[in-house]
């Protein structure tokens, strides 16, 4: 489990079919191999280290789900170890498990502040509220507005400086993890609503 608080932007040095170095001094000062990294909120496994960066697999359905396979070699990854019991849960409870991809729109200053706007699937859009929680690329973060085909959520200053979305361009695509519980209890009354014929 991870709270979608980005510890490190590691950069990836080399990425390829089915495999992926990442560049992490941070993270790797106490990981272990078979440990648990978010890379960009894809929940990965830890299974080489050599000094200062990792290498992890990736298997088919992380390619389809999510925008891993579009990575190369210069890129920026948002990382974040998993969470053990006694640490704060300081975003939200983050899976690790990417539901798709959307894309980023736009991104307008406001104050100190930048609004992003993203391009999302219908049926991701049904699970998400306005001030509740969305994980894009691994960062728990608000949901500040939404409409039929798309959500904005308000990237404040530390956001901006410790992740790595304001170096992405409109059309890039972004992994999207929705709120869990949301998804429960869509599941939970759609199976109601369906067993009364409604």
């Amino acid at each position: 489990m991870f709270t979608g608080i980005i510890e490190e932007v590691g950069t990836v040095t080399e990425a390829g079919p089915g495999t992926l170095w990442i560049r992490a001094p941070k993270i790797l000062t106490d990981a272990n191999l078979g440990d648990s990294i978010a890379i960009n909120g894809v929940d990965l496994t830890v299974a080489v280290i050599e000094g200062d960066r990792f290498f992890a697999n990736l298997m088919p359905e992380t390619y389809r789900r999510s925008n891993l396979g579009e990575l190369t070699a210069g890129d920026l990854v948002n990382l974040e170890r998993s969470c053990r019991p006694t640490d704060r849960l300081s975003g939200h409870i983050v899976r690790g498990v990417v539901e798709g991809v959307g894309q980023l729109h736009s991104l307008t200053p406001e104050g100190d502040a930048i609004i992003a706007r993203f391009i999302a699937p219908p049926e991701l859009l049904k699970c998400m509220v306005v001030k509740g929680p969305i994980c894009i690329d691994g960062i728990s973060l608000t949901i500040t507005a939404k409409d039929d085909e798309s959500f904005s959520v308000s990237l404040v200053q530390y956001t901006q400086e410790h992740t790595n979305l304001i170096a992405r361009k409109p059309g890039d695509n972004i992994n999207l993890e929705t709120d869990i519980l949301a998804r429960y209890v869509q599941q939970f009354v759609g199976d109601i609503l369906q067993s009364k014929g409604a």
